[in-house]
């Protein structure tokens, strides 16, 4: 029985999905926790992944109950922008400075003064801000220059788990799009920008083919494929980032637009051409099958409401209770919800602020902040996409841990006015990333494959309480409380 291996590195965990290749019916999951970070410094050591993947792995196996030849091929999706630095010998050369590290705030901001936002959304598709891996390669740089010294390969998060599959150093175009120096349009890497980094350095040699869809990183390295259980003819795919994997194991259409509620908020879409936001607020990258996936990311969502299920004394389900029963009123208390910072809007040092206490607040209005904190967050990203004339009239998705609560659902249903939907697929990521070495396998292409083995979806909210203009600009105003310059109101 032939199957295929799908990896979702993300900043919590490595999951492990296994599904048969002819049918796609999922067969084993596994998983194994990584570290926690705790933001603004938030690293790594990718020898956990590797851990975390050979473990959760071995799970899925004697789960399904499949034998090492059944396993013909691996993909690894994982959490994007991260910095994987490598000397002459592979080794890593410090730890992997992650996507919600914002501690490169400063060398951002000097990246985008050097050019102006909309020369680097010509460029690139985005205006760097501390999540991007550009500006973690220059705080490297600049901070660490004995150790920078010694870089000779840099990687992402999801090419350094491919390179320990394949031994080759590759990316694909979904994850290198994120790192602000590459234009998926034209499909290379930007020197001009990449000297603003470092005027001196072959990049070519340092940097990490990218492949185009439809092509393999390679075979599997034997070694590894007996270390891991797997066939020694295995195929790996190229990787991608987890939030475009995620879009193929969806299933993913034009039209259709994606909520993620997870460590990070997410909104994204599928859009034929790239989107040119000279704001810098939409990351117009690059989808895995092809075409693009303009996407909004913030930093604070599930851990907005982990936070205050603490600081009330309460679980999750208890605190998603509170929230669907506090009333409604105009003058409730609102959370400008950046707990850990923001990226967008591109805030760094930002933290919450709460408004519009009184001596009779309530516990129930205090949940019900915390969730339409996060929420309100993700409604305007929505809407700011929308502003750019992308078909979101299809299916509103709502994923991640945070779309299993009722609060989180009704509330996103009440805010956008539509219908949220949930997928049967409840690894995405990982699937996608299984989908992406099927395709390859079998030759089949990569789009018609994700929508033969998606998932059903379903309803699991509809509108009830709508959204007003009254409570949702007295968010816009708390949530843009260092001035409303930094962000373009839509």
């Amino acid at each position: 029985m032939p199957v295929v291996a799908g990896v979702d590195s993300s900043t919590q965990s490595t999951t492990v999905v296994l599904h048969d290749l002819d049918s796609g019916a999922l067969l084993g999951t596994g998983s194994v926790p990584h570290s926690p970070t705790f933001p603004p410094v938030s690293e790594q050591d990718p020898a956990e992944w590797w851990t975390a993947l050979t473990g959760a792995l071995a799970t899925a196996r004697e789960q399904a109950g499949v034998r090492p030849d059944d396993i013909v091929g691996i993909s690894a999706a994982a959490q994007c922008h991260g910095l994987v630095a490598l000397d002459e010998h592979d080794a890593v050369i410090r730890p992997v400075k992650l996507w919600n590290d914002l501690t490169s705030a400063g060398q951002a901001e000097r990246l985008r003064g050097r050019l102006g936002a909309a020369e680097w959304v010509r460029r690139v598709g985005s205006a760097p801000t501390s999540s991007f891996t550009v500006a973690k390669l220059a705080a490297f740089a600049e901070n660490e220059p004995a150790l920078y010294r010694r870089l000779r390969h840099l990687l992402l998060p999801h090419d350094w788990l491919i390179h320990r599959l394949s031994g080759r150093y590759v990316s694909d175009r979904s994850g290198a799009s994120g790192t602000a120096y590459f234009n998926a349009a034209r499909m290379e890497y930007d020197p001009g920008i990449l000297a603003l980094v470092d005027p001196d350095l072959d990049w070519r040699a340092v940097l990490p083919t990218v492949l185009a869809p439809g092509e393999a990183a390679g075979t599997i390295l034997p070694a590894v494929a007996d270390e891991l259980g797997l066939s020694r003819r295995a195929i790996v795919g190229a990787g991608a980032g987890d939030q475009h994997a995620g879009a193929v194991g969806l299933g993913v259409v034009p039209g259709d637009v994606v909520l993620v509620l997870g460590t990070s908020g997410v909104v994204y879409s599928l859009h034929p051409t790239p989107v040119v936001d000279e704001t810098g607020v939409v990351n117009s990258v690059a989808a895995v099958a092809g075409g693009y996936q303009p996407l909004i990311g913030m930093v604070n969502c599930t851990k907005v409401t982990d936070s205050f299920a603490r600081l009330l004394g309460v679980d999750l389900t208890t605190l998603a209770e509170l929230a669907l029963a506090a009333p409604r009123a105009d003058s409730r208390p609102v959370l400008a919800a950046y707990l850990d910072g923001e990226r967008f809007p591109d805030r760094p040092s930002a933290r919450g602020t709460l408004t519009g206490l009184t001596s009779a607040t309530s516990r129930e209005e205090l949940a019900l902040a915390a969730h339409e904190g996060v929420v309100f967050g993700l409604e305007r990203a929505r809407r700011h996409l929308a502003s750019f004339d992308i078909d979101l009239s299809g299916r509103t998705i709502a994923i991640g841990g945070g779309a299993t609560s009722p609060a989180y659902r009704q509330l996103l249903a009440d805010v956008t006015g539509r219908p949220i939907q949930r997928s049967a697929t409840r690894q995405p990521v990982a699937s996608g990333a299984a989908i992406q070495v099927a395709a390859l396998v079998t030759g089949r292409p990569l789009a018609d494959l994700a929508q033969a083995w998606a998932g059903a979806v379903e309803v699991v909210a509809e509108a009830r309480t709508p959204l007003t203009d009254t409570i949702f600009e007295r968010y816009l105003g708390v949530a843009n409380w260092e001035g409303a310059d930094s962000w373009q109101q839509n």
